[in-house]
């Protein structure tokens, strides 16, 4: 078993930050590429942000320049660092994983999501 667990959502002003992490545990052997993707109310998932576990990045247009990821490979977190956040950040973060177990087996793991909430 491993669970992904977000957290540091909130309601934010905009022009503000917030900072949302992901805890992986359980029968993990490697986490590959881990990244965040959000969901707005009646708007499908996309893709925030990604991180391989070699560092390569890649951002979503909209969050360039203002969304950071990073990760600690040893404590199996991936970070989402948000600055000037705009009401169209409103959405429900999700972590997602692709993990391998101790046992090889690989899984592509989604978090329950923490809500962002950006007023205006």
């Amino acid at each position: 078993q491993v669970q992904l667990v977000e957290s540091g959502g909130g309601l934010v002003q905009a022009g503000g930050s917030l900072r949302l992490s992901c805890a992986s545990s359980g029968n993990i052997f490697r986490i590959n590429a881990m990244g965040w993707y959000r969901q707005a109310p009646g708007n499908q998932r996309e893709l925030a942000a990604t991180i391989t576990s070699g560092g390569t990045i890649n951002y979503a247009d909209s969050v360039k320049g203002r969304f950071t990821i990073s990760r600690d490979n040893a404590k199996n977190t991936v970070y989402l660092q948000m600055n000037s956040l705009k009401p169209e950040d409103t959405a429900v973060y999700y972590c997602n994983a692709d993990v391998l177990s101790r046992n090889y087996y690989a899984m592509n793991l989604w978090g329950k999501g923490t809500l962002v909430t950006v007023s205006s």
